[in-house]
């Protein structure tokens, strides 16, 4: 049998181990405020449950309409979502782009509505969103926007066009850095140095901002390099976080020591105090890349 050939074989017993171990395909929705967050903070994450069988959606609550220095509107909207359609082929997931102004986001009633009925339409399991501590209000109210519908997903006379779940998600942030009022606590930690390359093809497909605007906004212009065969190199550099010590610690918890000292990038994640409080064991079944 040709090497190609007992590769695809080998990738399809394993999808179909761990797709078996389930009842159904794990549903995993992960929530951004812009059509770049998601990528950002668990790309990786992503793709191993997709390598895995299981399904993920990523949703950006705003259209990302004012993330540029010289394009704003209508037009750069089309070309974000555009992005994000590229992102989607690349990575596997669904990708969805609320029609929300980016830089205008409020945690209203309207915008909760539209985050229950996505979270219900993907018959989610685990839901991963923002702290609501965060240097932009977009980020800050995505945050609040998703505590808000925690509860409410299981509540039939809210959205009642649209079955209401019946076992509430279990609700995670993703890592930051920030400290006040509180830091960031990493509950579980994902190594996803075998998928880095599958996360920076994620983010590559984000040409408006990770080459234009973060690098114009940040003043960091000049180290984007010219030649694109070195973009991913520089993304790499830029927007991969390296475990730190905490992190570090988690690894070692799910992987145990040895396969934890080998991670060189891994994406963390808190277990929000709404929704379903997992055990090991459930966050084993939810998150099965961590193994037993």
């Amino acid at each position: 049998m040709k090497k190609g050939i007992l590769l695809t074989v080998l990738m399809a017993c394993v999808i179909a181990w761990n797709v078996g171990a389930q009842d159904r395909p794990l549903q995993i929705i992960m929530i951004g405020a812009h059509p770049d967050d998601c990528d950002i903070k668990s790309g990786g994450t992503a793709a191993l449950f997709v390598a895995m069988g299981h399904h993920v959606k990523f949703v950006s609550v705003t259209n990302g309409d004012a993330g540029h220095q010289s394009e704003g509107g209508g037009m750069l909207a089309k070309r974000r979502i555009a992005e994000t359609k590229e992102v989607a082929r690349r990575l596997g997931v669904s990708y969805d782009v609320l029609d929300n102004h980016d830089g205008e986001l409020l945690p209203s009633l309207e915008i909760r509505l539209q985050i229950i009925r996505k979270i219900r339409e993907w018959k989610a399991d685990v839901v991963i969103a923002p702290r609501s501590n965060d240097y932009h209000p977009d980020h800050r109210y995505t945050g609040v926007l998703v505590q808000d519908a925690a509860f409410m997903v299981g509540v039939p006379n809210v959205v009642p066009d649209v079955e209401p779940l019946r076992k509430n998600p279990v609700f995670l942030y993703f890592q930051d850095n920030f400290k006040k009022p509180n830091p960031f606590q990493a509950d579980i930690a994902v190594d996803i140095t075998p998928v880095i390359e599958k996360k920076l093809a994620g983010l590559d497909a984000h040409q408006s901002q990770f080459y234009e605007w973060l690098p114009w906004i940040g003043n960091y212009e000049n180290e984007v390099p010219k030649d694109p065969a070195k973009h991913k190199e520089y993304l790499l550099a830029k927007r991969v976080q390296t475990p730190n010590p905490e992190v570090r610690k988690t690894l070692e918890k799910w992987y145990g020591k040895s396969r934890a000292d080998q991670a060189k990038f891994a994406e963390a994640f808190e277990i929000c105090e709404y929704g379903t409080q997992p055990t090991e064991q459930d966050i084993r079944r939810l998150f099965p890349m961590l193994g037993k």
